[in-house]
């Protein structure tokens, strides 16, 4: 599970809107772009160490490249156009000949900006929120670039065949085209065009028929002269149809019939790039630091080869039991946040190395969390048996290959695993310092004289947070249970239901998970109890001890932690959809509830008001009085959490699905009116900062970190050498 952080689609300033596109769906020019800085966390590396993460490093970059076949049609072919031209001519020379076309330096820069959002996302659609964006210039302008650029001159046919194969779609904002979504609601590639929601759960049921994960696959439907459908299910691997020696996946590749429908089981998708992966991996694998490193990489090996989950899956179990490593990492298909049914995994691969100062602070967090979990507000017999102790890093990050960095994660998100061999906590800390750099003039919504104190505790409140969501939110509580013989893991004569103050009358059956059960909400749910935690367990004084706040600074980061909460509710209705009635973020959602939670408590805790800017349009200002988090915010969330706990506790879907719809609702009922306010907040929506990475080269046998400006224009140099020695092939 990856955590962003609360409120970062807002990290800076939004541009007045140009005559083209509806500013939703622009990158303005002003984006915010940061550098991530690691020289001093790689400084610190022995020359052995620097070897393994330069190739893990490599091999997760290939990796991503699979992110832009996950994500639209047109993505790899308008990364591929990208990449013909930057490599031709830089951002400096190219400029040079786009202002002798005729366009002007806003129209340039406009473009720098959608082609280093491009690389950034890993397609034409934001990782958090999955809206398209095109260029903020008219088509026939770039049109002219494309076609009298260097990379034109050079490669005439491939460079008009790949602007006729993308031009219209970079452009087209039709309703379809508009979000990522399944069938009529959207555009995915993780499915052909022609599935629909009822294809996707029949594939489903194949997929736990046949005990296979859906985690790197794709399905893909032709329907015959008869009209009758035949099913794909494709695997992400290096082999395709060829024999191998390998049983495990080789029994599986075959036809199948299933509820009266063919399924074809193939593997093979996105060969190329897994090979490039597994390539790299193998050359890790001579420096990995110990034989836990070494076998994960083994397994990971295989699993990419193979097109196996279940090898995957044994690589998680080495990777847990590799403690406090000085390297960090994680490959493979990750987060399902971006599929529409949301059960196939995203790529990803990161490599970041421990911050020792900020994991000793979560390291003692990880020893009092037992003393912790005591003070959550629901009986004992709601909590785990047994605490299993996870490793807690803080890491500063070198690489991060995929759609977009999160602030924190907390995985493998394979259940049976977490269940039995535990998992990882990680916060990113290098992320979190670049992500929060907020300038004062674009900090919205709030009042004057809270600007100055959120600026100086965004940062260390917020470590506090994810500390917090990550460890004690999703580390806690305990679902009740009937295994497949009919024991129950609680007594039911005696664990009482504090909601009704009787027996326990519900709990998950043998098979039954908290996904399964609580599917389409289950995921924001989660995040809600988790940022609940985080914001009610930062009211206990050994908290914020451990993190080094005493008196007057720790009361500051409690009051900007939950004015950073109630802000974040607001800013979330950008990523609602009132014409789907559908929120499009499952954290930002999470976030809302909390704010109507908060808003019920009354007495006047948080306050919503309508004003009008200093430009003359629309504006709202959030308040908080602190002087009521503790009398009226905190007896409030906590009847809240122990309600999540509850209903998560004893499977009451019924229950949990109305009170989290409930609060989860927009309308424009007074006196908040939030449909009313969702305009304002999207009259003056900040975009995500776009974030620019360094590269490793290798010379000799020495390792070189390469570090980029950080504007668009550094973003997009930072790309095209990435992948020097094999750029055009890819």
């Amino acid at each position: 599970m990856g955590e962003p952080e609360a409120g970062s689609e807002f990290a800076n300033g939004a541009a007045a809107a140009g005559p083209m596109a509806d500013t939703q769906y622009i990158l303005p020019n002003d984006i915010g772009v940061s550098s991530l800085d690691c020289r001093e966390a790689f400084r610190l590396l022995s020359p052995t160490e620097r070897l393994y993460a330069h190739h893990l490093s490599r091999a997760a970059w290939y990796g991503g490249l699979a992110v832009l076949l996950q994500t639209s049609p047109e993505a790899p072919y308008i990364y591929a156009l990208l990449s013909r031209l930057f490599r031709a001519q830089d951002p400096d020379q190219l400029r040079q000949h786009a202002l002798a076309e005729g366009l002007t330096e806003e129209e340039y820069q406009a473009f720098l900006v959608y082609a280093a959002g491009v690389y950034s996302n890993m397609g034409n659609y934001k990782s958090f929120g999955d809206t398209k964006f095109v260029p903020n210039l008219p088509k026939e302008k770039l049109e002219q670039v494309i076609l009298g650029s260097e990379a034109a001159q050079q490669h005439p046919e491939e460079v008009r065949g790949l602007w006729q194969t993308c031009g219209e779609l970079m452009f087209s904002l039709e309703p379809r085209l508009q979000h990522l979504g399944l069938g009529k609601e959207g555009i995915t590639t993780y499915f052909s065009g022609n599935c629909t929601m009822e294809d996707a759960k029949l594939a489903q049921d194949f997929l736990d028929s046949q005990n296979l994960s859906a985690y790197n696959t794709r399905l893909f439907k032709e329907v015959d002269g008869e009209g009758k459908p035949h099913y794909e299910v494709r695997l992400a691997s290096v082999l395709g149809s060829e024999p191998s020696l390998d049983s495990e996946m080789t029994s599986k590749l075959k036809s199948y019939e299933f509820r009266g429908s063919p399924f074809q089981v193939t593997r093979g998708d996105y060969a190329p790039i897994l090979q490039k992966v597994v390539e790299q991996l193998e050359k890790a694998k001579v420096y990995a630091a110990n034989s836990h490193q070494g076998q994960m990489l083994a397994h990971y090996i295989e699993s990419f080869t193979q097109g196996s989950i279940e090898a995957h899956k044994r690589g998680s179990r080495f990777w847990i039991q590799d403690k406090g490593p000085i390297v960090e990492s994680y490959i493979g298909f990750i987060e399902s946040y971006r599929d529409p049914f949301g059960s196939r995994g995203e790529f990803e691969g990161f490599v970041a190395v421990v911050n020792k100062a900020m994991s000793a602070k979560f390291e003692r967090l990880v020893a009092s969390a037992e003393q912790l979990l005591k003070e959550l507000p629901w009986p004992p017999a709601f909590e785990k048996d047994k605490f299993l102790t996870p490793d807690f890093t803080s890491l500063d990050v070198l690489t991060f290959a995929g759609s977009g960095i999160p602030a924190g994660i907390n995985i493998p998100n394979y259940d049976d695993l977490r269940q039995t061999e535990g998992f990882k906590n990680v916060s990113l800390g290098n992320v979190l310092a670049v992500a929060y750099a907020t300038q004062r003039e674009k900090l919205t919504f709030l009042e004057e004289d809270d600007k100055d104190l959120y600026i100086l505790w965004k940062g260390p409140s917020f470590d506090v947070q994810v500390g917090l969501h990550e460890l004690l939110g999703h580390g806690s509580g305990k679902l009740f249970v009937q295994d497949e013989k009919g024991a129950f893991n609680f007594d039911q004569e005696t664990v009482i239901n504090p909601e009704t103050g009787e027996q326990i009358q519900s709990w998950y059956r043998s098979g039954e998970t908290w996904d399964s059960k609580f599917s389409t909400i289950a995921s924001s749910y989660e995040e809600c109890r988790a940022e609940s935690v985080g914001l009610y367990l930062c009211l206990h004084p050994e908290v914020l001890e451990i993190f080094g706040f005493e008196g007057a600074d720790a009361e500051d980061v409690i009051y900007v932690n939950w004015l950073n909460m109630v802000r974040a509710g607001l800013l979330a209705l950008e990523f609602y959809t009132p014409e789907a009635s559908n929120w499009r973020q499952a954290h930002m959602q999470a976030r809302f509830v909390i704010l109507r939670v908060l808003l019920e408590a009354g007495e006047g805790l948080v306050t919503i008001t309508p004003t009008t800017g200093s430009d003359g349009r629309p504006d709202a200002r959030v308040r908080l009085d602190r002087s009521k988090i503790r009398s009226v915010g905190k007896p409030a969330l906590e009847r809240f959490l122990r309600r999540l706990q509850v209903l998560k506790s004893t499977g009451d879907v019924a229950g949990g699905r109305a009170l989290y719809e409930g609060y989860a609702a927009v309308t424009d009922a007074p006196p908040e009116c939030f449909l009313t306010l969702r305009d304002t907040v999207l009259l003056r929506k900040e975009s995500r900062k776009l974030i620019v990475q360094p590269n490793t080269r290798l010379e000799d046998s020495d390792v070189q970190l390469l570090e980029y400006e950080a504007s668009a224009a550094g973003l997009i140099r930072s790309f095209c050498e990435r992948f020097p020695e094999d750029g055009p092939e890819l």
